[in-house]
């Protein structure tokens, strides 16, 4: 049986296990704050290791699943990091959104101790996640990808390779840069129907099943109509750390994203009005001055 390694057991990470358990794997499971590791093993029969480098010797597939660039550094280069217990042989699968210069700083020293690393961003939230119906878009080796796939389709409904290592991430960004600007126009456009007269479930069933019903609409209706009553699937600040990558990367490139630098100003502000862990649907409540 593969052996899959988790690191990070956050909101997605913990949604990923689910779906990784679900498909047959065994699971070794490693976060920074263990609680959250040994609770999530509770439920899915999993181990939980005591260091990055314990997961990562006891599995031959490893995913890691964190906040930003920092939190990547960490994991890999540490005490006891991803790197101390790599052996050859192992993919490491780097799912977080960070830029396409983290893999391609790691590869020497990954491929130095027999291991390969791909970067494999996905496209969904926490809700696809648990469904296993993501898009993978992955970056690096073929064989590689080839060799982690099962693991990936427990996952997803969709991979694409889309090349070299770090093209999994510039994609990422770029689906991410569609995604908010798509939340801004929901958020906008509820709000002027609610001030209009038009009760917020109805006007929002209405976007769900018009021209701009993509999957990211539909997934986000209950966290626009109740947003009291939805958890939260990604938060503000998360939101606005992608969108400074995204920038940063559009500047690197020299692609000029107007509307990129308005929705991360408007979520600066949000960040400021309703706080920084509020959904990424807050932009509605911040537009209504709630």
């Amino acid at each position: 049986m593969t052996v899959v390694a988790l690191l990070g057991t956050g909101r997605m990470g913990s949604a990923m296990a689910r779906s990784i358990a679900r498909g047959g794997f065994e699971l070794v499971l490693f976060n920074r704050s263990p609680a959250k590791a040994e609770s999530l093993a509770t439920e899915l029969g999993a181990t939980v290791a005591g260091s990055a480098a314990e997961a990562v010797a006891a599995a031959t597939i490893a995913i890691s699943m964190v906040s930003n660039e920092a939190a990547v550094e960490e994991l890999y280069r540490g005490p006891d990091g991803i790197l101390d217990g790599l052996a050859p042989g192992r993919v490491l699968l780097e799912m977080s959104t960070v830029p396409p210069y983290v893999c391609q700083g790691l590869d020497d020293e990954v491929r130095s101790r027999g291991g390969t690393i791909l970067d494999a961003p996905v496209s969904g939230s926490v809700p696809l996640a648990e469904a296993g119906t993501l898009t993978i878009m992955v970056g690096g080796d073929a064989g590689a990808l080839e060799q982690a796939r099962p693991v990936l389709e427990a996952m997803s409904s969709r991979i694409f390779h889309m090349g070299l290592l770090g093209t999994g991430a510039t994609i990422k960004l770029a689906v991410n840069s569609i995604i908010f600007a798509l939340n801004q126009s929901l958020s906008e456009a509820l709000v002027l129907a609610e001030r209009a007269g038009v009760e917020r479930a109805t006007a929002y069933e209405v976007f769900a099943n018009s021209a701009i019903a993509a999957p990211y609409t539909k997934y986000k209706e209950a966290a626009f109509v109740d947003p009291a009553g939805t958890p939260v699937a990604f938060s503000l600040e998360l939101a606005a750390k992608d969108l400074d990558l995204i920038l940063t990367l559009a500047r690197a490139a020299g692609a000029t994203m107007e509307q990129t630098e308005t929705n991360l100003a408007i979520i600066e502000a949000a960040i400021a009005s309703v706080g920084p862990g509020a959904d990424l649907s807050a932009i509605a409540e911040h537009l209504r001055g709630t």
